[in-house]
């Protein structure tokens, strides 16, 4: 039987959007029972955090897909060999999991792989419904309607990667940036929940910090991104192996690396930029760079969580950002000294994908002084 399957075809295209409907629908009428005769911008904001722990879902389960090699499980998009699920592809799923008894295509990887597009369509049914009621409500709202808008188009951007993900066969640079594109869509859906809490009748108003504490939380901020980029570098690259003891890698406080192959960013999964097989040398690098930074970033954290216990408002967020760096370190260090198990891996990325949310809240959650006094003068300024 012929396997091959074109990588795109559009023919379910239809009834997965209406299946990503019908799972959407059990969020949306909860929220409705919930909150009838709640104000709109407590309605978006409940919306916008349950589509948020569903997206922070998503991304757990994506590591979980990729981790379990399930990214090729179907090898064409959006659907399984043009069928809306593993139901319809049976016989070709056999075919190929015949031909190729441990290859990328098996009925466990193939299901797996279209839960995680299940999930994500959902996740983009929700986002849609949120763009189009801020819209509707944007006369009314005291926030920006843009916030929304932006989402939306950043949940579309992901499906692209998420598509080019499969055609282009776990392409290093493409998953890794498919990775930073969730982490991102969970700092966009956060940000809107900070602003839609703000904007409530009842709410304090935004935290305030001095400058050298909003400096840092932004420098933290930055640093907690390059990090994220460089494990997923690591775990697209499969390089979390190449060092299995700890502190020391290979015995050695400085191994062997190749960095100019390790952060050749444009080629193929496995393979050197000069189409030879990638020398050992270079995923050492990969990951030993990775673990160099997380030390800088563990400091960076502690200073940061030092800083935000002195104000009283922003203690919450501190031991949030303690108990996520231990839990980061406990999980990475599991990583290296038990052979990579797959529950320490997720637990490592939803640890990084909690820091983008808490460091996220942090920064649209709180104004500096000079922030607050400009804010008195605008207003002052309208007044007269």
């Amino acid at each position: 039987m012929d396997t091959t399957q074109p990588l795109y075809d559009l023919a379910p295209l239809a009834r997965m959007m209406l299946l990503g409907v019908v799972i959407a629908l059990g969020p949306l009428t909860w929220v409705w029972l919930r909150n009838r005769q709640a104000p709109a911008a407590q309605r978006l904001r409940v919306l916008t955090l349950l589509t948020l722990f569903l997206t922070f879902d998503l991304v757990l389960f994506g590591a979980f897909t990729r981790l379990t090699d399930s990214g090729l499980g179907c090898p064409d998009w959006p659907g399984c060999y043009g069928s809306a699920s593993p139901f319809g592809a049976h016989a070709d799923i056999s075919a190929a999991q015949q031909a190729m008894p441990t290859g990328p295509v098996t009925h466990s990887k193939a299901w797996v792989e279209m839960i995680h597009r299940y999930l994500a369509t959902a996740v983009g049914v929700l986002i849609l419904v949120l763009a189009s009621v801020s819209w509707v409500e944007r006369k009314r709202l005291k926030i920006s309607h843009w916030w929304p808008m932006v989402t939306l188009f950043w949940v579309c951007l992901q499906g692209a990667f998420g598509a080019l993900t499969v055609t282009m066969k776990l392409f290093p640079a493409i998953v890794t940036l498919h990775l930073l594109g969730g982490m991102a869509l969970l700092a966009l859906l956060r940000a809107q929940a900070v602003a839609y809490a703000l904007a409530e009748p009842d709410s304090r108003g935004p935290a305030h910090l001095n400058n050298g504490t909003r400096f840092a939380l932004g420098l933290v901020y930055a640093l907690l991104w390059l990090q994220i980029a460089l494990g997923g570098w690591v775990s697209t690259n499969y390089a979390v192996l190449a060092c299995s003891d700890f502190p020391t890698c290979q015995g050695s406080w400085w191994p062997e690396m190749d960095l100019r192959h390790g952060f050749a960013l444009w080629r193929d999964l496995g393979m050197a930029h000069t189409g030879d097989a990638l020398p050992f040398a270079a995923l050492t690098a990969i990951h030993y760079v990775h673990r160099l930074s997380a030390y800088v970033v563990f400091i960076a954290l502690g200073w940061l969580a030092w800083r935000l216990w002195a104000a009283r408002d922003t203690r919450p967020t501190a031991r949030w950002i303690i108990a996520l760096a231990l839990w980061q370190f406990l999980s990475g260090l599991s990583n290296v000294v038990l052979g990579w198990p797959l529950v320490a891996a997720v637990a490592h990325t939803g640890g990084a994908a909690g820091l983008v949310i808490v460091l996220t809240g942090a920064i649209f959650g709180t104004r500096t002084a000079y922030d607050t006094v400009s804010a008195s003068k605008f207003n002052i300024s309208r007044l007269t």
